[in-house]
């Protein structure tokens, strides 16, 4: 019996694990941007702190481009949005259903220009 309780609690410790990871799973898919996005929706997830972030939210603004912005340190819904698709960093741009990690200006001029905006990053 007694070399049975170790083993029930690590068995125990493993489902409770296991459980974490799907609840964690969940989460994340809960809050990903791209459930709103579709194929032409635009969302940055940004903090006021982040020049590169400023500086993509006025670039986009001043070339007209429909987009939103959320705060990742919010408490709400920017916090579950950079969680659930954020490998670290900001800015984090989701373009349809494409995520564009940090200020990468080939590639968010690339898919921008796809979708018929012609923002010019640099």
């Amino acid at each position: 019996m007694r070399r049975l309780l170790p083993l029930a609690a690590l068995f125990l410790a493993l489902v409770a694990v296991g459980a974490g990871l799907v609840w964690l799973r969940q989460e994340n898919q809960r809050h990903d941007p791209r459930r709103h996005t579709g194929d032409k929706g635009i969302v940055v997830l940004a903090a006021d702190w982040c020049g590169y972030c400023k500086r993509l939210r006025a670039a986009l603004s001043a070339a007209g481009v429909p987009h939103r912005v959320l705060d990742i340190e919010d408490g709400g819904e920017g916090e579950g949005a950079y969680f659930a698709i954020s490998r670290g960093g900001v800015p984090v741009t989701v373009i349809g259903q494409e995520i564009v990690h940090g200020y990468d200006t080939r590639r968010l001029n690339e898919l921008l220009r796809a979708q018929g905006h012609e923002v010019n990053l640099h």
